[in-house]
């Protein structure tokens, strides 16, 4: 450890190049795994919110909740240890700005009864207690400039809604989602439902102390029964965009985890005639290598740690449209990796600094 360290004192400007690059490298794994991780949650953050195990859909809905509509009384047709309505539609609301002009916005909207497991956690703001109010996804706020109080019209519709509280991580699809009654839902989604005619729902959200969900009791051959798990995977892209990012993410991490592992080692091989000479002094070759590998995981610890302050940093600044998010699962799993083969790279090279000959090193 101690040559390791004077050799980097000593040549400051070489060993901070090498940290350089490092810091880029892992700057870059870390950023990109942070967008593709964030643009995955923004599909399926409304749904881990309802903390649920299961959810009831149509047979003839293949799984998309869009397409699903189950009336109430096959919603009644369905048991378990807790079960919620939900109605789920997508929409575009309109709100007026100061200067008279309005934006629009894409989001979804969620019908459901507030006194059902499903209501979401407010952050901010009180319930909403009729048809003509909702909570919205904090987002709203942040990227929209939506504040409680607010009227948001439905494009195409005359429907209005005001905003009485927010709640935050409820995006589907990547929209944010408006909570609303499912009476208002209704009206949304099929723009009217005559008194006569039986009101429609599109899923029954389940909670069931059974893993494989067999307390959950479907009287109804119309319906199926899917985990949240396996329903999150068949979301509409949700499983396209995961592969695709998961494998361009792996291979960059291989990619860059290889190229430092090569960097030390020819940075190692430079030095031959250097190590040649401490031969030649009486310096043992297992005094080197471990010098060798000091001197690697210093490097390597100081460029991935920097790498990862600055991701850090980076990720407190950003703007809120940017769908960025850490995961520590993934960040000390990267960290890991990227010092480990770094440190491989510097035990390759030892295999040559044991066999260097001192005097083939000098001359």
């Amino acid at each position: 450890m101690f040559l390791a360290w004077k050799e980097i004192k000593h040549s400051k400007t070489r060993f901070a190049l090498i940290i350089g690059v490092m810091v880029l490298v892992s700057y870059l794994v870390y950023f990109l795994t942070g967008l593709a991780y964030g643009l995955a949650q923004d599909n399926r953050t409304s749904v881990d919110k309802w903390d649920a195990d299961g959810i009831v859909l149509t047979d003839e809905s293949n799984s998309n909740i869009n397409m699903s509509m189950i009336t109430l009384g096959q919603a009644e047709d369905v048991s378990g240890d807790e079960t919620a309505l939900l109605g789920q539609t997508a929409g575009v609301v309109r709100k007026e700005g100061t200067s008279g002009e309005s934006s629009k916005i894409n989001v979804t909207f969620f019908g459901i009864d507030p006194d059902e497991f499903i209501m979401p956690e407010l952050i901010e703001g009180e319930a909403f207690t009729n048809n003509d109010e909702a909570i919205a996804d904090i987002s709203l706020n942040e990227e929209e400039g939506i504040e409680i109080g607010d009227v948001v019209q439905l494009a195409g519709s005359d429907k209005e809604l005001t905003v009485t509280g927010f709640t935050e991580n409820a995006k589907f699809n990547v929209a944010p989602v408006l909570y609303t009654t499912i009476g208002s839902f209704q009206e949304i989604r099929f723009e009217r439902i005559d008194e006569s005619e039986e009101g429609r729902i599109s899923a029954v959200i389940v909670r069931d102390s059974e893993e494989d969900l067999s307390g959950v009791q479907i009287d109804n051959d119309d319906l199926v029964p899917y985990e949240i798990g396996e329903y999150i995977y068949k979301i509409p892209g949700y499983s396209a965009q995961v592969l695709t990012f998961g494998l361009m993410i792996g291979f960059l991490i291989v990619i860059a985890a290889v190229v430092i592992g090569i960097f030390i080692y020819v940075l190692t091989l430079q030095k031959s005639s250097l190590f040649g000479v401490m031969k030649a002094q009486g310096i043992s070759s297992g005094y080197i290598a471990k010098s060798v590998i000091a001197q690697t995981f210093i490097l390597s610890v100081v460029g991935v740690g920097t790498g990862l302050l600055l991701t850090l940093g980076t990720s407190l600044v950003l703007p809120a449209t940017v769908p960025y998010q850490n995961n520590v699962l993934f960040l000390a799993g990267i960290t890991a990796l990227l010092v480990i083969v770094a440190v491989l790279g510097g035990l390759f090279s030892v295999r040559t600094v044991v066999k260097i000959d001192p005097l083939e090193a000098i001359g």
